[in-house]
């Protein structure tokens, strides 16, 4: 296939080098220092010295009839950068990025037909000077069953749910505590208080509350049980979570995230979102 990948941070580079090593033509959108070391290297180069040939530009080709783009800035950054996916000849758009805010605006902006969404939560990945530090695991999400297996194809383990506005606020509400608790746990290299366990404990259920309030479902139906578990049995899952290597490793990654995903739950119910705010990095 002819891809092209807008966004090639960490996670877009991972995704980049999976589909360049398995034999597709990659084109990467980049800006700044990372567009000029791209441009330098034409490859996308892991840690340990592996590469995959990329071709490198500073904007979208609109004559170019890509058969996918993908989309994988912060939703801060999305606007940005539609109005050269409304320009362009792709066939197919996949957005993969975290947010708690309503997709439907995405899908007008270039058109239901070739609208896709996504989020590579299998995909954890440090950009080092440079290079990729990839781990891939299961937990990338897709609604799109033909990118599912051109991901699987790719050595990215990858499932398909197909109501994914659902599944986003679920899984901003699962994941804003947890990073907020991370960036605690990495900055003092130890685990959280009992009493800060429960102060996001009660962010969590607030915002599982928030989604069905918004009108969504919980995706997957397995946090409904997360997230009718005792007060003192989510604090504690909280607790113990801020003392895992893989906690750490999330809140190394800093504050934007949860301060984003925070920021949107609140601007969708500030009357609910005390206890959100409360955790807020």
């Amino acid at each position: 296939m002819n891809i092209a990948l807008i966004g090639p941070g960490a996670i877009g580079s991972t995704l980049a080098f999976q589909l360049s090593r398995t034999g597709h033509q990659v084109t990467v959108v980049a800006r700044g220092e990372r567009l000029r070391l791209l441009e330098t290297e034409q490859a996308i180069i892991r840690t340990d010295g592996e590469r995959a040939a990329v071709t490198v530009c500073a904007q979208l080709d609109p004559a170019v009839a890509y058969d996918l783009v993908l989309v994988t800035v912060l939703a801060t950054q999305v606007d940005a950068v539609l109005p050269s996916l409304k320009a362009s000849g792709a066939r197919k758009v996949m957005f993969l990025f975290n947010t708690f805010d309503s997709i439907a605006p995405l899908r007008e902006a270039v058109g239901a037909q070739r609208f896709s969404f996504g989020f590579p939560g299998g995909i954890f990945c440090l950009l080092l000077e440079g290079r990729i530090r990839p781990t891939i695991r299961a937990g990338t999400t897709v609604d799109d069953p033909q990118i599912a297996v051109l991901f699987e194809g790719a050595g990215i383990p990858t499932v398909v749910e197909p109501d994914m506005q659902s599944w986003l606020r679920t899984h901003a509400a699962m994941v804003a505590p947890m990073m907020s608790i991370g960036v605690i746990a990495h900055a003092r290299r130890r685990g959280i208080t009992w009493a800060e366990a429960r102060t996001h404990a009660h962010a969590l259920r607030a915002g599982f509350d928030l989604v069905h309030t918004m009108g969504n479902v919980w995706v997957p139906k397995s946090i409904g049980t997360l997230s009718r578990l005792p007060r003192v049995l989510q604090t504690l899952m909280l607790w113990a979570a801020s003392r895992t290597t893989v906690i750490r490793e999330l809140g190394a990654l800093g504050t934007t995230e949860p301060r984003m995903l925070i920021d949107m739950m609140t601007a969708a119910r500030p009357e609910l979102a005390a206890p959100l705010v409360a955790i807020r990095p």
